[in-house]
């Protein structure tokens, strides 16, 4: 099954002892900040931190997937930055700011040299674009599409809407952005990551924006609290009635294809293969994550 990026948590790079056990959290994916939530005196010791941190073999032994989000390219840090995360392996380098496909592009050449100067396979090192300006968004089609090594998009809302000239309130805000950068995820082949939900202490409105973008085709969710990853699987999970349906298509169209029938039915309605197709997925998505327990 393709990899499931549901749940990607971000933790200060300065902060040791959440570096040292957020594995026990089990997200999808893990973002080390050394860009926002990194001050300026700590940039230093929090990019060793990380890099250390990286090494470890526990992420990969559960499946979790390591992000680093650094400085951008044209501060003091970005380079130094990328220097280290890169030569201790990290699966995915997050930009902040992307504006453009020059900007991949530019990152793009730093990992290569990179990689051929520590020996790693030149390829082996994914990148993420962060969404986070009214230019950003309008230029996502060309950033998704901008380097094979983009596994994903992400929309950042703080700063897209402070230069939208607006503030967070019940979605319509971000109603726009959401759909362009999910179009252009979806062209590029790509993954797409929603906004983060600040309120932590707001289950029911964390839950409603999760309705939201799952229905919208969001594959996953920025997430500044371990607490609301159980949450966000949870909702990501298919229902007892929908796997039980969905074997029912598979086994279906399993027979239909054994008996040569061209036009498949199940209860009146024809399956066809985008039908099979969601179908399999739901029943991989249920081994991989069980079934959503109602809360």
């Amino acid at each position: 099954m393709k990899k499931l990026r549901r749940s990607m948590l971000f933790l200060p790079g300065a902060n040791a002892a959440m570096l040292s056990t957020s594995f026990v959290y089990k997200p999808d994916s893990i973002m080390f900040d050394l860009e926002d939530a990194v001050s300026i005196k700590e940039k230093d010791s929090a990019r060793l931190l990380v890099a250390q941190t990286l090494k470890l073999p526990v992420y990969k032994e559960h499946g979790i997937e390591t992000v680093v989000r650094i400085n951008a390219l044209n501060t003091p840090f970005g380079l130094k930055d990328l220097e280290a995360v890169v030569r201790a392996g990290v699966d995915v380098v997050r930009l902040p700011m992307t504006n453009s496909a020059e900007d991949i592009h530019e990152l793009e050449a730093q990992v290569e040299r990179i990689e051929k100067e520590c020996g790693r396979e030149v390829g082996s090192t994914k990148l993420m674009a962060a969404i986070e300006s009214a230019q950003a968004v309008v230029n996502a089609v060309s950033i998704a599409k901008s380097s094979p090594r983009l596994i994903g998009i992400a929309l950042a809302a703080f700063d897209y809407l402070v230069d939208m000239q607006t503030e967070r309130g019940d979605g319509t805000e971000l109603f726009y952005a959401r759909c362009a950068v999910l179009h252009a995820a979806r062209v590029a082949g790509i993954d797409a990551f929603d906004v983060v939900y600040s309120n932590v202490n707001d289950d029911e409105g964390f839950l409603k924006e999760v309705s939201l973008i799952k229905k919208l085709g969001y594959n996953g969710k920025s997430l500044i609290n371990p607490r609301q990853i159980e949450l966000l699987h949870n909702a990501y999970a298919p229902t007892a009635s929908e796997v039980e349906n969905a074997k029912k298509v598979v086994e279906a169209a399993e027979e239909g294809e054994r008996k040569g029938l061209g036009v498949v039915s199940l209860n009146g309605k024809m399956i066809d293969a985008p039908i099979i197709a969601r179908a399999q997925k739901t029943i991989e998505l249920a081994k991989y994550s069980g079934v959503r327990k109602e809360i």
